[in-house]
């Protein structure tokens, strides 16, 4: 790779070196480790520390799944290129597998030496077979009858029975018995039923005590395996690729063509083969060899397996084990009268979860859905919940005569089978169904209600968010939303809407910024005139939050930008392959990640653009991804106080008072949560927690 990059139009031209991006997957893995030193932090709520040991392991299973198996497939295909960073698929595979050994096995530490015992002080245990009681047992011999007998089904392996396909993500156990009659030893294998939960309290009462469910299994193999000895067993648990891959050129049915390919999901090739370190050498022979795992792909652990289980014991009821409920205000601006003419009277900024989804952007719909005066409604879903009362207000719409179209993205990626379903239900009432745009996904956040008003006239009132519409994660992921009945928004929505459902080749509209058009583009100019600005000596300064900054165009450009003087603020939750505070490249660069409570899913952009400042929400990551194969809308937010609240809230978690993770020159991240005067630095999630003024972000 060349290490010179495209000059932007203005500002420095020297050559930018060559190591000046870090690997995405490590920079992936450095985000995980995060989420893993909150499970370490004895100050959070225990339960809470359980739950962020299950999301580390719920995060690594999608990370193998799709990094991982994406890097063995371009081995596989002989595209065996380098990253930007140097390093080749194979070099890169190697340093993953290291790092994600450590990685787990300090989640086995932190699980083993920190948490379980603190549950267990706080009368919450989860047991092997070999603590329990008589009692316990006795109760789990008629629970295995009922409940998990009829569901498990043993795989003997020999030369009648072949070794049985293994589906990813399910635990099993490998099981070595001896036939008495000829001595004859044998594997077999137990799949866990994936129906059952995770741990089972042993009794019929909650009593605090769980049992992983293997272990209620591994007692009951003899009645499974009746006349043989058992010799023994170990839990395996084994991860495969499941990145889809559909041609939408070469299909005539793209739904049908996505659930084939979702059957073949299951059978993707084997990424990471995990075992309990107790196992035997024989045995994992048998497993590494049946299932063609390589040495870099085994992964030795303490037990028990799949700590992702930890979410149900995060969610037993102890509520003074976890943080304080938090009760979301419904914003002032919204309190003040009809919904149709406030947002008609002023723009209005919400703020989830610290400001209610229910009572804004569910209500919207459902007034939408149930008010005669509205006529159309248009919306695009990525996300929603199995249960979703946005998707009930849009059948609600349909069956009362109004017209309403939906964009229902069937490729999001994990969420694809419960998309396609709704898709039906809402082509079953009547509504006007679209699966998205040809070669991209529709990513883009955006409801529109035509509404005939008071006045005799058409208006539109739109609706423009960071985050998907789904209930059910907008009470644990922060993100924004704007409702406008603006006629240039409205009209911008009209023209992307029709952009979506019909052909159309718009790229400039009047207050969104679009992709994959001129979004990129649009954001590289806003970065030169940031330059320009700081060479005249005009105030310059860009502030930019997401969750991925990968995006080796953008980040030259914002080490062009540190170049010329202009101060760069970066808050990014995840992956960040930038590299901040080198002299000469990026000193004038700054990144913080901020995890907690709340998954940060916003993404804002703040331009100072001398003494007019450009602030933008909307669903856009900085990645190839986002800005060259997906439809993303960003809008700016032209209200003076809504930017001045948009600009504070970047300055608060960029403050040195501020607890967060500061990105270090040689791409490691480093928690500050104290001072140097040894009190607690503050909490961004608490402050906006309590801080009503910081939370309703509404126009004047």
């Amino acid at each position: 790779m060349s290490t010179e990059s495209a000059p932007t139009p203005a500002g420095p031209t020297t050559e930018l070196p060559a190591d000046r991006f870090m690997d995405r997957e490590e920079g992936w893995l450095r985000f995980n480790q995060r989420v893993l030193e909150l499970a370490e932090d004895e100050d959070i709520p225990l339960l809470e520390r359980a739950r962020f040991l299950a999301i580390f392991s719920s995060n690594l299973d999608e990370f193998f799944m799709v990094r991982v198996a994406g890097l063995k497939r371009r081995l596989a295909t002989g595209l065996a290129v380098a990253s930007s960073s140097g390093h080749r698929p194979r070099a890169l595979l190697e340093r993953i597998s290291l790092f994600t050994h450590e990685l787990m096995l300090r989640q086995a530490a932190c699980f083993e030496d920190s948490v379980a015992p603190a549950l267990r002080d706080a009368g919450i245990r989860i047991v092997r077979w070999g603590e329990l009681d008589d009692d316990e047992r006795e109760y789990l011999h008629g629970y295995f009858l009922r409940s998990v007998y009829p569901l498990v089904t043993p795989f003997a392996v020999d030369s009648a029975h072949p070794f049985p396909y293994i589906s990813g993500r399910s635990l099993n156990l490998a099981v070595t018995v001896r036939d008495p009659l000829d001595e004859r030893r044998m594997f077999a294998r137990v799949k866990v039923p994936s129906s059952l939960p995770r741990f089972i309290e042993p009794g019929p009462r909650p009593g605090g005590r769980f049992v992983p469910v293997e272990d209620v299994i591994a007692a009951h193999l003899p009645q499974l395996f009746e006349g043989m000895q058992i010799l023994e067993h170990h839990a395996f648990r084994v991860t495969r690729n499941a990145d889809l891959e559909v041609d939408e050129d070469e299909t005539d049915d793209l739904v049908t063509s996505l659930e084939n390919e979702l059957l073949r999901r299951r059978f993707g090739p084997l990424v990471r083969l995990e075992v309990e370190e107790t196992i035997s050498a024989e045995v994992l022979s048998i497993l590494t060899e049946e299932l063609g795992a390589e040495e870099e792909e085994i992964y030795r652990v303490p037990g028990p397996l799949n700590l992702a289980g930890l979410a149900q014991i995060a969610d037993a009821d102890r509520p003074e084990l976890r943080f304080q409920p938090m009760v979301p205000v419904e914003p002032r601006a919204l309190t003040m009268g009809d919904l149709f003419s406030t947002i008609r009277g002023r723009e209005v900024l919400v703020h989830h979860p610290y400001e209610s989804f229910a009572t804004t952007t569910e209500r919207f719909l459902a007034m939408a859905a149930a008010d005669p005066a509205v006529v159309a409604i248009k919306q695009t879903l990525y996300r929603t919940s199995g249960d979703s009362p946005i998707v009930e207000a849009l059948i609600e719409a349909a069956n009362a005569g109004k017209e309403v179209v939906v964009l229902v993205e069937i490729k999001a990626r994990f969420d694809e089978q419960n998309n396609i379903q709704w898709a039906r239900k809402l082509e079953l009432a009547g509504c006007h169904v679209v699966y998205g745009v040809v070669g991209l996904k529709t990513h883009c956040k955006l409801s529109m209600v035509i509404r005939k008003d008071d006045d005799g006239l058409l208006r539109r009132y739109c609706h423009v968010g960071t985050g998907n519409y789904n209930p059910s994660t907008a009470r644990i992921y922060e993100d924004f939303g704007l409702f406008s009945s603006e006629p240039e928004v409205g009209e911008d929505v009209s023209d992307l809407f029709n952009s979506l459902t019909g052909f159309s080749r718009k790229k400039h509209y009047r207050r969104l910024l679009v992709a994959p058009a001129a979004l990129r583009e649009g954001l590289l100019q806003q970065i030169s005139q940031e330059i320009e600005n700081s060479l005249k000596g005009d105030p310059a300064r860009i502030r930019i939050k997401v969750n991925s900054l990968v995006d080796e165009e953008i980040i030259d450009a914002l080490y062009r930008a540190s170049q010329a003087g202009v101060g760069v603020d970066l808050w990014v939750r995840g992956s960040c392959v930038l590299r901040a505070g080198v002299p000469g490249l990026s000193e004038n660069i700054r990144v913080r990640s901020i995890l907690g409570r709340f998954l940060e899913h916003s993404r804002i952009f703040v331009f100072a653009n001398g003494w007019r400042p450009q602030v933008w929400i909307g669903s856009a990551d900085l990645m190839p991804r986002n800005l060259d194969r997906r439809v993303e809308a960003l809008v700016r937010i032209s209200d003076p106080e809504q930017c001045r609240r948009l600009v504070g809230l970047m300055d608060l978690a960029m403050a040195a008072t501020t607890s967060s993770w500061r990105l270090e020159p040689d791409g490691t991240w480093t928690r500050h949560t104290h001072g140097e005067d040894g009190l607690p630095l503050v909490d961004l999630q608490d402050s906006l927690r309590g801080d009503r003024h910081l939370r309703v972000v509404e126009g004047g």
